[in-house]
Parts: structure tokens; C-alpha cells; sequence
């Protein structure tokens, strides 16, 4: 696609915000802007809380609270409750939280992680959920490196020989997870896992240290390292990995390269709103 920019490429300006964009600094915040939001964030973390209770907690007078909070009620933000006199958040603000869930994409919102992960551990990145017992992958950013694993997105996988495929299963209830795994346990390779009890272990293995391995059961000679993310109910609802072969993705590097998936794992969490609640 051609580019619209007809100036040089260091001087284009982004669309959507000003060339001090950087700049952090006091003369570009909105002070009462700013009190308004901390005010509002303080108010979302209770059920219900009195004037006199927030501006005693956040150090902030009455009068300047007040202001704040009738400002936020003008907009539906916040609520007042005259027969408790309490105040809380408003209809609004689910309304605005509700059109944030829309617009979050999965895929859009792990690309700049993925790619923060290929380059950290120097090896192909993959986002992959469950679709009927299998793991299906969604994206991938390919390392730089001539030999690299490769998983196009709608390539399916057996879940107990795939580093994501276990990171979900580790975190699903004993219901859920012998229906996954009724059907048996197919051998890919002579490392694949397929007695079940040697599964559960695995499986508790994981949640224990907070990623899976898949050491060669899906396919000699590659390595995967996972970590399983969460939505906002704390489920687990797709997973984040590294693969490579197992000349770079040595059993003495797992530990190291584990790190860098975990923290993935958990800022994707993070940018969809999700939180952490099985994950060690």
C-alpha cells in the first residue's frame, strides 16, 4: 500500500496526536482533568462511599471532591445515593467499559507483545486458543533466524503435545479437563505424553511453576514454552508462546526463556482487561 505521507519519513507527524506527544511534562496535563480521574478511580474500587470518607482517604478537601464528583455525575459517570448519601460509580461508566471490550481484539492487542517477545528470546512468537479440544493458532511473528518453527494462523494442534494446548489444560477444573482428554491421548513423537496419569502430573508440574514445555512431543527437534492468559473473569482463554529448535531452545535455557513468556503472558492479560487469579 502506498504511503499518503509526502514529507520525509522522520518528519511525519502522526495522526491522532500532537508533535509533543512526548512530552510528559506539567504545561501538557490537565490538572483538575487529572484530580477528576484519580477521584473517579478511588470511587470505582468501593461499593459505595461517602463525601467525607473519600476526601478524608485521598487527603483532598471536601469542597474539591464535591466538585469533582458532581462534575462526574453531570456525565453518568457517578451516581449519588441521597437516601444512604453515598456516592458510586455510574451507569455510564459501564457503557464506556462496555465499548472498550468491543473494540479489543485478542490478535491486535498480543501483535506488539509477541513481537516485544520474538525479539527478548530471539525466537517465533505464537498466540493460540482452544477451539473444540484443539489448539488453534491465531498469530505468529517469526524470529529473524534461518531455522524457526512455523505455525500459520488456523493451523490446529492436539492440546497434550502442544506447549499452549497444556498451559490451558493446566488451568482447567477436573470436569472440564477429563472431557478433554476422553478421547485419548494420540503419540506424535516418542516423547509425546499419552498416559493420562503422567499427564496430570505434567499438568500440576505446570501450575506450579506457571509455564508448560513442549520438549519434542509434537514434533522432533523444536521446543515450545507457554504460559497460559487470562480474561476478566481470570479464565484462561488463549496462550502465549516461544518456539524453536532444540539446538537454540536448550533444556539448560528453558528457565531463561521462560521468564520472558511469563511476562507476556501476564501484559497481554493486562492490555484485554483480564486478570490473574490460577497463575502462580
Amino acid at each position: 500500500m502506498d504511503s499518503q505521507d509526502n514529507g520525509p519519513r522522520g518528519s511525519r507527524k502522526a495522526r491522532g496526536r500532537p508533535r509533543d506527544w512526548n512530552d510528559k511534562t506539567a504545561q501538557n496535563t490537565i490538572k483538575s482533568l487529572d484530580r477528576a480521574m484519580e477521584v473517579f478511580e478511588f470511587l470505582s474500587e468501593r461499593q459505595g462511599m461517602a463525601l467525607s470518607t473519600i476526601s478524608d482517604e485521598m487527603g483532598q478537601s471536601p469542597s474539591t471532591v464535591y466538585r469533582v464528583l458532581v462534575t462526574l455525575e453531570g456525565r453518568g459517570l457517578v451516581e449519588f445515593d441521597a437516601e444512604e448519601q453515598l456516592w458510586h460509580i455510574g451507569a455510564r461508566a459501564f457503557t464506556i467499559g462496555a465499548r472498550f471490550l468491543r473494540r479489543t481484539s485478542l490478535v491486535d492487542r498480543a501483535r506488539p507483545v509477541m513481537r516485544r517477545l520474538m525479539e527478548a528470546t530471539g525466537e517465533t512468537a505464537n498466540l493460540g486458543v482452544e477451539k473444540e479440544g484443539q489448539v488453534l493458532f491465531l498469530s505468529q511473528v517469526e524470529t529473524h533466524a534461518n531455522i524457526r518453527a512455523f505455525f500459520p494462523p488456523g493451523t490446529l494442534s492436539a492440546m497434550h503435545a502442544s506447549g499452549i494446548g497444556k498451559a490451558l489444560l493446566a488451568q482447567m477444573d477436573e470436569d472440564r479437563l477429563s472431557r478433554r482428554l476422553k478421547g485419548g491421548l494420540q503419540s506424535f513423537t516418542p516423547r509425546t505424553i499419552t498416559d493420562p496419569m503422567a499427564l496430570q502430573e505434567d499438568l500440576a508440574a505446570i501450575r506450579a511453576r506457571g509455564y508448560s514445555v513442549d520438549d519434542e512431543e509434537r514434533n522432533l527437534g523444536m521446543r515450545c514454552i507457554a504460559a497460559p492468559v487470562f480474561d476478566a473473569a481470570g479464565e484462561a482463554l488463549a496462550g502465549i508462546s516461544v518456539s524453536g529448535p532444540t539446538s537454540r531452545v536448550t533444556a539448560d535455557a528453558l528457565d531463561r526463556l521462560s521468564r520472558p513468556v511469563i511476562e507476556a503472558a501476564r501484559s497481554l492479560t493486562e492490555a484485554i482487561g483480564g486478570q490473574v487469579t490460577r497463575q502462580p
